[in-house]
């Protein structure tokens, strides 16, 4: 199956080198491009691709607000198309309102090729997309990384194998890995995401993902050797 894609940049070159790049992957194809976000949202509208790359900062109405506005007309989410967000360092406060928006995840933009195609086929088969680069700073922006800011009793409705998923869901892990880690299957991962997502009243994993940091059910504590979060 095709994944299809809209490009949504202010920058025609960037369209142009996203576009060249992923056309020549198998199984991938840029169905559309947009110069800014209302153009974007439009497009994803006309096209139903199953990914958007999503620049942030973008002229008139920008990568957030569109992330938003796809969401609420029912074009993002498990049923629909997944945004993945372009990002440069020392944006995370803008990277964590759109994953609050709904991005599925987000990206370097000078991430290379290779791992570009990776984050693609990964957020439409729906795992999150974390750049281990940045995530340090985006999850440092929720507050005071060594105290939860939401209430641990919000995770109260999972079970306890739902709350094991969502901990590694957090640390990043696809499917695959969450499944080899709890030694079950990946169909009953995929399972117990669906259901811990409907059960916390969030749109995607990443959603979940912060979720498990504001509650501190994961915490940054001591960063691991690969530079990423750790469990409490």
């Amino acid at each position: 199956m095709t994944i299809r894609i809209v490009v949504a940049d202010d920058q025609a070159l960037v369209r142009a080198g996203l576009r060249m790049m992923l056309d020549a992957q198998p199984g991938l194809e840029v169905v559309g491009e947009a110069a800014d976000g209302a153009e974007a949202v439009a497009r994803v509208g006309e096209l139903r691709p199953e990914v958007v790359l999503m620049d942030v900062r973008m002229p008139g109405v920008d990568g957030v607000t569109a992330t938003r506005r796809l969401v609420e007309a029912g074009l993002v989410g498990p049923d629909a198309a997944a945004v993945l967000v372009l990002t440069t360092f020392g944006l995370d406060g803008v990277v964590h309102d759109a994953l609050r928006a709904g991005a599925g995840g987000f990206l370097l933009k000078d991430a290379d090729p290779d791992e570009l195609v990776r984050a693609v086929r990964n957020v439409a088969a729906g795992d999150a997309v974390l750049d281990p680069a940045v995530t340090r700073q985006v999850l440092e922006g929720l507050g005071d990384p060594g105290r939860p800011t939401r209430d641990p009793a919000t995770l109260d409705v999972l079970t306890g194998r739902e709350r094991a998923v969502l901990a590694q869901l957090a640390l990043g892990r696809s499917n695959a890995e969450i499944g080899a880690h709890l030694q079950v299957a990946e169909e009953t991962v995929k399972s117990h995401v669906k259901r811990l997502l409907a059960k916390l009243g969030v749109g995607n994993r990443v959603q979940a993902a912060v979720l498990a940091y504001e509650t501190g059910l994961v915490t940054l504590g001591a960063m691991s050797e690969g530079g990423g979060p750790t469990l409490r």
